[in-house]
Formats: C-alpha cells, structure tokens, sequence
C-alpha cells in the first residue's frame, strides 16, 4: 500500500468536504450551547461560591481530559482501521448522553458521570480533522482545515449566544437544546455522511502498542519535525484550555457580566474568528505559506491573552477581540504542515495522538489556570491580578511562536512514519 496521498479527481473532494463541514457545524453549536452555562449549573450547586465552582470545574475538565488522554489514541487507530464516519457516530452519541446528563443530573456527582461518559467517547474533532485529509489535496489542506477552524467559529458564533438566552430563562434548557442539535446531528451522519477512507487505504490491523498515550508520542516522535510541530500543538491547545476553564467566572466576577451578555460576548468572539477563517486564511496562507500563518497565529494570540488579562473594564476586553481572532491562523498552518508529514493509512493515528496531547493539556490546563484565577481573587489584597491565569497563557504562545520559528518549515517530501 502506498503511503502518498491520493488526491481525488478534479474538485470532487469539495463535495465530501461539504459533508463533513456541515457535521462540523452542527456540532459545534451544539457544544457552543453549554459554555455560558455548565460554570454557572456547577455555582448553582456549590451555593454561589465562585472560587469553589472554579475549583470544581477543575476537577470536572481534569477528569475530561484524563479520558482524552487514554482514549484519544485507540479511537485514532478504530478510525483507520474501520473508518472515520463510525467514529464520529460513537463519538456524537456520547456527547448527546453528556448533554443529557447535564439537562437531568439532580447532584454534581451525575454531572460528573456525564463528563466520563464524554471524555470516553469524544473524538468528533479529530476524526473530522482524519476526514479532512482523508478528501483534500495536500496543497488545500490548510485552507480545508481554516474552513473547519470556521466551524468552530460558528459554534461560538450561535451556540454562546443562543445558550445564554435560554440559560437566562432556565439553566438546564440550553442542555435539551443541545443534546436535540447533536441527535439531529448523529442522524444526519447515520443517513448521509459517506465514509472518507476506503477500505484499501486502512491499516490492516489494529495495533494496541500504538493505541495508548506512550504509543502516540512514540509515533510523533518516529519524525523529529512532527513532534516539534507536535510540541507547538501542545503549547497552543494548553492556553487555549484557559477561557474554558474560567472565562464565564472571570468576566463574571471582573465585570459583572450575565450569561446573556458573556453569550453575546462569545458570538462577538466567534464572528471574529468566522471572519478570519473565510475569509482571510486562504489567501494569506497562499502568501505567507503555513510556516507564516502559524507564526503569525502565535504572536495574534499571545498579544490578544495578553489583552484579556490585563483589561480593566469590559470594553478593553471586547477591543481585544480582533487581534485574538488573528490566533485563528495557527491551527491551519500547524494542521497543514503536520498531515503533509504522514501518508493516508495514518491519518487517525496523527489525529488521535494530536487529541492525546490535547488531552494532557485539557488535564494540565484547567488544574493551572482554574486553581491560579481561584488563588487570585482569594488573595486580592495580596497581589490583586485577576487576570494572572490569562497571562500564563500568553507566556505559553509567545513560547509556541519562538519553538515555530525552528520548527515550522514545510517538508519536501510526504511520507508516513514507522
């Protein structure tokens, strides 16, 4: 079996790109519905405490990114051995269930349960990223994941929004919201979404040494390049797990902000990055190159984090959203570069290591960043910086964007590593 990719014929690959677009979309509304609120659900059961719901949510996005951790990997290695659609209606189910969990769950301890059962199951990102190579010309592969970056985008454009309405009228509607969207979601890729690898081009086997967190960085590394890039992957997806973790409690208690208005704060957030993503990554890709883009995406987000921790009032904040959207750029590049560096038999393997590392990262993440923000505001009269959590996250991208400027160039040649 070869290892090159196969490009599709003329601009077929467009057509399965659709597909897999709009599954994209839906899913990431759906996910977007839950952010205003799930931090406000978790206050509502620890009496009102702040602090104590950062720390909780801690342990919830802890215990998340443990199961990301394990099964990252072997669900990778399920999508290239069987094929990336019955993962991500695996993955789609456990999210509706999650969802449904947080509609219902009468105490934290049901909460909890619901985020195993998604942390267990989440790949949906990943193998729509495994898709995504799967139907793209190398060459577009940056702009197709820019495309796919505008999806998520979408989902902070519509999903915050539409969340906090809904949570200002009952905290738990916006999780029956959700869980219908990720239903219809599930049903749409049973009936239409067509299957992106064919048989020929999966592995023969599944190969449990390779299906685990060690097995991953073994394959990242069986490329100096890919786990250099792979390192910059893991910078930028630890600071992304800072907004996560405390952006509704930190607006909250900076600014006062209700769920509606950090909603619409959020559709401000994701209309920026639609905007990036469509409209601006092709082009600029095709002028700077990949090397460029992620550059660039590093520095943008380092600046806007910046920007967002040091911001007095609310309208500092909000001005900092279009220099933070310009992060948007990263992913692409880094996506580009990294899957030119593997053949199409191991693209779910590169996509569930990346997810691996993702989830090392959603475990570091929310421990540093919730606990530091909760530390900050219990000691203010110390050393009164709210924003401190914020600031390690742009450390963190400054460090991505000097590790880039080594390792962010382009291979000469394709091929996949032992």
């Amino acid at each position: 079996m070869s290892d090159q990719p196969v490009e599709p014929a003329g601009r077929q690959w467009t057509h399965a790109f659709r597909f897999i677009f709009i599954a994209a979309v839906i899913n990431a509304v759906s996910f977007g519905i839950m952010i205003p609120v799930l931090p406000n659900l978790i206050k509502e059961f620890t009496g009102g405490d702040t602090a104590a719901a950062s720390e909780w949510n801690v342990v919830f996005a802890t215990v998340w990114g443990l199961m990301q951790l394990f099964c990252g990997p072997i669900l990778g290695m399920l999508s290239d051995r069987f094929g990336r659609r019955p993962i991500l209606l695996i993955s789609l189910a456990g999210l509706a269930i999650d969802f449904l969990f947080m509609a219902l769950a009468p105490t934290l301890a049901w909460l909890f349960v619901g985020r195993v059962i998604n942390g267990l199951t989440a790949a949906s990102f990943s193998t729509a990223n495994a898709y995504v190579a799967d139907v793209t010309p190398p060459d577009q592969r940056a702009k197709a994941f820019g495309w796919m970056g505008s999806a998520f985008s979408f989902g902070f454009l519509v999903g915050p929004a539409l969340g906090g309405f809904l949570g200002d009228i009952d905290l738990r509607l916006p999780f029956f919201v959700a869980a219908g969207l990720t239903a219809i979601n599930w049903l749409y890729g049973f009936f239409v979404l067509p299957e992106s690898l064919p048989v020929e081009r999966r592995v023969a086997k599944f190969d449990w040494r390779r299906a685990n967190p060690v097995g991953s960085l073994v394959f990242l590394r069986s490329h100096r390049d890919l786990l250099g890039l792979a390192s910059i992957g893991f910078l930028f997806q630890l600071a992304h797990t800072v907004l996560p973790s405390i952006f509704v409690l930190y607006t909250g208690y900076r600014y006062g902000w209700t769920p509606g208005f950090m909603g619409l704060t959020m559709m401000g957030t994701g209309l920026a990055g639609v905007l990036v993503q469509m409209l601006l990554i092709g082009p600029v890709v095709a002028r700077i190159g990949e090397r460029g883009a992620l550059l660039l995406g590093a520095m943008a987000g380092a600046i806007g984090f910046a920007i967002y921790g040091f911001a007095p009032n609310g309208w500092v904040y909000i001005a900092g959203i279009p220099v933070f959207a310009l992060m948007n750029f990263l992913q692409p590049g880094l996506q580009g570069l990294m899957t030119r560096r593997v053949g199409p038999s191991a693209q779910g393997q590169l996509q569930g290591a990346n997810q691996s590392l993702q989830g090392i990262a959603s475990v570091i993440g929310p421990i540093v960043f919730g606990l530091t923000f909760a530390w900050s505001i219990r000691h203010s009269g110390v050393m009164h910086q709210p924003g401190l959590a914020i600031y390690l996250a742009s450390s963190l991208l400054v460090l991505a964007f000097l590790l880039a400027l080594k390792m962010g160039r382009a291979p000469e040649t394709v091929r996949a590593p032992a």
